[in-house]
């Protein structure tokens, strides 16, 4: 069985490549989700060991590593973490839309392949692997997923009688080989409690038409214990032709009475009084056991009476027990409701002196508000007087501007005549100025002179006078001093 199964892996690695030639892997569907499940790929990404150990694994081998330690099954979800009993249609376990569970460490392994964007010859690689039958499972769940349909048949095709054995449920009890596998995959849709990705119906006919034309090889194990039973059976032939042989059935012709009766007179003959002892003992055994089960039928009539008047007992302690119930029930609703209308009083109470206060504030507010919009209202006028003020102001100011221009204009416009109409009235008036001006300078010259002169006049009249002093205060003391001897 190993040289067949390598054997096959040989022929496998030796084919070539399906689909696009060279050592990149082209991706089908959804390049984000793998085309999983949405309620299976959001329980990878939040999976605690998805997010953190597997995070740290980066390469190829270490993954493949992981597998062969942790992955014993290959469904989607562990061993009662999800509950499906009684959920029919969309949210049956087939659909895999219902409750969620505990993620499997495969799928959250097989995730992580897809995150490492695996090239042609690694996924050669983990479907010829010798290890573990877990590490080819995911490799062809690997490509069942990512692949396109009319590929699938020429990347399982060499593996389809592939003997290797793995228990693909959680907790086991599900063994099957890697063909029966592969056969399933292409198929059927569902797996479990998930579903694959779609096929095309014309690919799916073409897949089933080879899989018709390709029956499955019976392993050798089969054949080993059918040739062994075959064995056997020839050992003993006899015990074969009597299980053979059809059972006989009494004509309905004879009575079989008659043939009892008939049989017993012979046998007693035979045996002689022997035989009559036996059939006493036989009919006194016969006799005790219906007895016995007369008595076992009385007592069981007895305790089916007891369990009757038990069952009434009971009936009747639940009737009175009910009836308490209700009672209490009773009284325990009129207490609630009488606390109910307690409490819808002290609501309405509650309620009415809200509204007063709530009227007060309202009443107070506005009178707030109406004391706020006189307020803004005489805010308002007297912004609006302001603002006519300025406007009246800003107007004279505007008329006075225009006033002073047009005046402004009109002196231009009169220089500008007199310019040009009395330009010789003004030279003339200009010359009249000027001889003016000497006029005046000179009656002012004289003036001076004049005023000079008469100056000069009072000098030598102050001067002659200061001397006429002198000389008659010297004659004075002349005459003093002659008086004097």
């Amino acid at each position: 069985m190993a040289n067949v199964g390598n054997q096959q892996q040989a022929q496998a690695v030796s084919k070539p490549a399906p689909g696009k030639h060279g050592n990149v892997l082209p991706l089908w569907g959804n390049e984000k989700t793998m085309n999983l499940n949405p309620m299976i790929l959001t329980n990878v990404l939040s999976s605690p060991y998805f997010k953190v150990q597997l995070y740290e694994l980066k390469t190829y081998h270490e993954v493949v590593d992981e597998i062969y330690f942790k992955v014993t099954h290959v469904e989607p979800w562990e061993k009662g973490s999800r509950k499906t009993a009684g959920q029919t249609g969309m949210c049956g376990g087939v659909r895999g839309v219902g409750t969620g569970g505990i993620v499997s460490t495969a799928f959250c392994l097989l995730y992580k392949l897809f995150t490492l964007k695996l090239t042609r010859k690694q996924v050669m690689g983990l479907i010829t692997h010798t290890d573990s039958p877990y590490i080819r499972a995911l490799g062809f769940m690997y490509i069942r997923y990512t692949q396109p349909p009319p590929d699938l048949v020429e990347w399982y095709d060499g593996f389809l009688d592939d003997e290797e054995e793995l228990d693909v449920k959680a907790g086991g009890g599900c063994v099957m080989t890697i063909g029966e596998m592969l056969r399933s995959f292409l198929t059927k849709l569902e797996w479990f409690s998930t579903l694959f990705p779609r096929i095309p119906v014309p690919v799916q006919k073409m897949i089933d038409q080879q899989m018709k034309a390709r029956p499955r090889k019976v392993p050798q194990k089969e054949t080993q214990e059918e040739e062994e039973a075959m064995s056997t059976e020839a050992g003993r032939p006899g015990e074969r032709h009597r299980s053979r042989s059809p059972r006989r059935t009494p004509s309905p012709r004879r009575s079989p009475k008659r043939s009892r009766s008939r049989s017993h007179h012979r046998e007693r003959d035979r045996h002689g009084p022997s035989f009559d002892r036996e059939l006493e003992r036989e009919r006194d055994r016969q006799r005790k056991e219906r007895e016995g089960r007369q008595g076992d039928r009385d007592r069981d009539r007895d305790r089916e009476r007891g369990d009757r008047v038990d069952r009434e007992r009971r009936r009747s302690r639940s009737a009175d027990r009910n009836q308490d119930r209700r009672e209490r029930r009773r009284s325990r609703s009129g207490s609630r409701e009488r606390r109910s209308e307690r409490r819808d009083k002290d609501k309405e109470r509650d309620a009415g002196e809200n509204d007063k206060s709530r009227r007060k504030d309202r009443d107070h507010h506005k009178d707030r508000g109406s004391d706020r919009e006189r307020s803004k209202d005489k805010k308002s006028r007297g912004e609006t007087d302001e603002r006519r003020h300025k406007d009246d102001r800003e107007r004279h100011r505007e008329e006075r501007k225009a006033k002073r221009s047009s005046r402004s204009r009109s002196r231009e416009k009169r220089h500008k005549s007199g310019r040009t109409e009395g330009g010789e009235e003004k030279s003339r008036k200009r010359e009249r100025s000027h001889s003016r001006e000497k006029d005046r300078d000179r009656e002012g010259e004289q003036r001076s002179h004049k005023r000079s002169r008469s100056k000069e006049k009072g000098h030598r009249q102050r001067e002659s006078s200061n001397d006429h002093g002198k000389h008659g205060e010297r004659r004075k003391s002349q005459s003093i001093e002659k008086m004097s001897p």
